[in-house]
């Protein structure tokens, strides 16, 4: 017999008042029949169990598709329990225990902190939670401690702070702000260097979804909650590159994106019309898209193996030294106690690089870490979790018509093939930006991951204070530097 067919336990038990054989196989397939033969895969479908008297009630999670539906959406995963009751009370202690040690081997959490954010998209996260979130983590017995955040920050401010040693992972029910909080606020701790390998899970809750939309697409999954809840309890694990964002003194950590231009004025100046619902987004753009800007700057990288003919040869374009009016480059002893106190970044000899130049104008800049920055957008195509480079898409002097069908693009990534787009992966990147073309007393909005990192003149909100200042700013990224649950 095969090693794999061989039964680690196996018995003639009772289900739905019909007795069949049942065994559990060393490859981690538990069979019976009903008539017809039936199988659950303990690593890839059972949640855990439960012993209630002579009964063991086997918790999963299993597809169901449309039987007249044959193609169409990928089938939805629905709870599903098996309940049987052994031969004997020795039997039953037996089954327990094999189930119990299979589980315990295959490495999945036992305990997590939870973040909710009852703000983000439709404010609908916290029924989320209470209705498909936490019956299934109850359902693998998986101890949760729930903090829902209460304002903006408040879950970087809790990263920090948190005794990591008592959990497993931290899970992120919400869109993708709070996970980019969690990375910040792990990453600004003194034991950053251990606290950014707690393994992160993002159930998607928000607006976008981008990571948990890049996470579950990946596999051919929907972005779904009981598909990313899924991928957490199976406790899989992943790489994900962190990018620094650096300017002066100041620094953010980015997982998701950075947009200048077009995307991010359409992603912030949308908000004035957030009555509307998800709708604003494609009434915005169309504005946009008529009454087009573009921005004067250059954009400055160092191209990955394959990309070096982009762009013109130059030399490292240098630090920036502004920040919300910080001038000057911190001194050796700053620097040895900001380490102490949190992550400054990769240690890359920047000058030493091939760095390259594209100048404008530009219609947009777009940053990326992962393929989707939204559920309907693919931005990045080529993008991976863990290559050590971001996808670096531009696009400059583009007429309207062939500009409003490179954007209907969007949802499968289309877009990367225009001519009027320069699509390159890049280790290092600088951002200088400039005023609009059309108006230099006018200039643009700096936001990563959905987050406004700079506003300049003339902006939407121009008066908020923001973290960094609409000037010159560099970003270099840290392969695999963070851990992500991940449903392969």
């Amino acid at each position: 017999m095969d090693h794999q067919q061989r039964p680690l336990m196996s018995d003639r038990v009772t289900v739905n008042g019909t007795v069949t054989p049942l065994a559990l196989l060393a490859d981690g397939r538990l069979w019976w029949s009903e008539g017809i033969a039936r199988c659950l895969s303990v690593e890839k479908d059972i949640l855990g169990f439960v012993a209630s008297g002579p009964y063991i009630k086997i918790k999963s999670l299993v597809e169901t598709r449309d039987r007249c539906c044959i193609s169409g959406p990928p089938a939805r995963l629905v709870r599903n329990d098996v309940v049987f009751m052994p031969s004997s009370e020795e039997s039953h202690r037996l089954w327990c225990q094999k189930l119990r040690e299979f589980i315990d081997s295959l490495g999945r959490p036992k305990r997590l902190f939870v973040f909710v954010n009852p703000f983000g998209g439709k404010k609908s996260a916290t029924q989320i939670f209470a209705e498909q979130v936490q019956p299934l983590l109850e359902d693998a017995q998986i101890e949760i401690t729930v903090q829902e955040t209460q304002r903006q920050l408040h879950a970087q401010q809790l990263a920090r702070s948190l005794d990591i040693t008592k959990y497993d992972g931290i899970v992120c029910v919400s869109g993708d702000g709070i996970l980019v909080e969690v990375v910040n606020g792990l990453l600004q701790r003194e034991d950053w260097d251990t606290a950014i390998k707690m393994p992160l899970g993002v159930v998607p809750a928000g607006t976008g979804n981008g990571m948990a939309k890049s996470l579950l697409d990946s596999i051919g999954d929907p972005c779904e909650v009981a598909n990313a809840v899924l991928a957490i309890i199976r406790g899989n694990k992943r790489p994900l590159d962190v990018a620094t964002i650096l300017q002066g003194k100041t620094r953010f950590f980015s997982i998701l994106m950075l947009a200048w231009g077009l995307v991010a004025d359409i992603d912030i100046e949308s908000e004035k019309y957030r009555w509307m619902g998800s709708a604003r987004l494609d009434f915005y753009g169309l504005c946009r898209l008529l009454n087009l800007r573009q921005y004067n700057g250059c954009v400055s990288f160092v191209p990955a193996p394959g990309y070096e003919a982009f762009g013109e040869p130059t030399s490292y374009p240098g630090k920036s030294t502004t920040s919300n009016g910080s001038n000057s480059a911190p001194s050796n002893a700053e620097l040895d106690n900001l380490q102490r106190h949190g992550y400054l970044g990769p240690e890359i000899n920047l000058e030493n690089l091939n760095w390259r130049v594209i100048n404008g104008p530009f219609i947009s800049v777009w940053l990326h870490n992962v393929p989707w920055g939204a559920e309907d957008t693919m931005a990045a195509p080529d993008a991976k979790f863990s290559d050590g480079y971001l996808d670096l898409i531009i696009i400059k002097n583009c007429p309207t018509l062939p500009l409003v069908s490179m954007m209907s693009e969007l949802n499968k990534g289309g877009h990367v093939k225009s001519p009027y787009v320069t699509y390159l992966k890049v280790k290092a990147f600088s951002l200088q930006p400039g005023p609009r073309t059309m108006d230099k007393e006018k200039e643009g909005i700096i936001d990563s991951d959905g987050e406004v990192l700079a506003r300049g003149k003339g902006t939407y909100k121009c008066n908020q204070k923001t973290l960094m200042a609409y000037d010159k700013l560099q970003i270099t990224v840290d392969q695999g530097l963070a851990t992500l649950f991940t449903p392969i």
